[in-house]
């Protein structure tokens, strides 16, 4: 063996090493590794363990990968991994994938595009089974690059069909009015004010639910509060609306994030939460299950959507018009004025086809 600065150089162990010390053919050391296709006597199979353990190999997957053609490897790309709701959605297309056979590698855009071109590119280049995206907001030119590299992609967190490829998401309208709803049927609250992000106005799904819960019972629309999607945006909205004329008595927030600043605000102002404003939240990750006091929220059915993300993109031949809307869950917490932990179960997912 070669030496560099007086240290001796160990050669990596091949699979002919296992064989040789097993006193077995290289098929049969292949057997084993790959659960087949032949059956190998369990004695011989342990034989080869032993081996394996005693030697330290550890297979080429990058031969492997030219061999069959696949890498074993999906990727996940979202816009925000400090936001909770993606790092739930992280944890479990990650479990999922990984009880598939499959290594998960995941990147951050910041919530840029550009960011996002960058990094669909990059994966690219790597031969990544597929693409399991939380998008931005996906260019029909990367759309288009996507098709003719024939990359497996799926877009998840989607409101609405997405333009050339599967995609999926929950029922942001139904889940919204629900929770909102609450407010009004449940809490007599006849005031209920909006936070929520900075897009355009009237076209968020969570937005329409509000404003159908409360023109249902022929409430007029409550104050509406735009800032970013984060604990800082959530806080600034409520301080401007609890220090106001007409200080509302509940408001709803479109993401758990935002809802941990509105709890924050009402605090500072030495109000009480649910006695002086009522707060509700979308997302219902673990968050808000730990705030003071814990959110009321309409919950996203993540563990759902990551096995439906994670079975769509290794099916690959997926209608590209094809979306699935899954029902979202109420969560009663003290927030709201319930009792602790009270779940409201919906009924299973809805795909829908998109007419082209």
């Amino acid at each position: 063996m070669a030496e560099a600065g007086g240290r001796q150089l160990r050669r990596p162990v091949t699979r002919a090493d296992v064989a040789r010390y097993a006193g077995v053919s290289t098929a049969v050391v292949s057997y084993v590794i790959n659960n087949g296709p032949k059956p190998v006597a369990l004695a011989t199979a342990d034989r080869v363990r032993r081996a394996i353990d005693v030697l330290g190999y550890r297979p080429n997957l990058s031969a492997r990968a030219l061999r069959s053609g696949l890498t074993r490897m999906l990727a996940l790309v979202v816009s925000d991994i400090s936001n909770p709701v993606f790092a739930d959605h992280a944890l479990q297309i990650q479990a999922e994938a990984d009880k598939r056979g499959y290594a998960l590698l995941m990147a951050n855009a910041h919530g840029d595009p550009d960011i996002e071109n960058s990094i669909i590119e990059d994966l690219i280049s790597r031969q990544v089974d597929g693409l399991i995206l939380a998008s931005t907001g996906l260019h029909p030119e990367r759309v288009r690059s996507l098709l003719h590299f024939g990359v497996a992609t799926v877009v998840i967190d989607a409101a609405t069909p997405v333009d050339g490829l599967p995609s999926l998401g929950c029922d942001a309208a139904e889940g919204s009015r629900a929770v909102v709803e609450h407010l009004v049927t449940a809490h007599g609250h006849a005031q209920i004010a909006l936070v929520t992000g900075q897009g355009v106005p009237g076209t968020d799904l969570r937005e329409q639910g509000w404003r159908t819960a409360t023109r249902r019972v022929e409430l007029m629309d409550g104050p509406i509060a735009r800032r970013p999607c984060t604990r800082q945006g959530g806080y600034e909205a409520a301080l401007h609306l609890l220090t106001g004329r007409n200080r509302p008595t509940a408001i709803f927030a479109s993401s758990d994030l935002q809802g941990v600043g509105v709890l924050r605000a009402v605090q500072s102002l030495g109000l009480r939460v649910p006695d002086d404003v009522a707060v509700v939240s979308f997302d219902g990750t673990t968050e808000s299950e730990f705030t003071s006091p814990p959110l009321t929220a309409a919950r996203q059915p993540v563990s759902e959507m990551a096995i439906a993300s994670v079975r769509t993109v290794l099916a690959g031949e997926t209608p590209s018009n094809i979306h699935q809307t899954f029902p979202m869950s109420l969560v009663l917490r003290e927030s709201c004025g319930c009792l602790p932990a009270t779940v409201a179960d919906p009924p299973a997912a809805v795909p829908s086809r998109r007419s082209r």
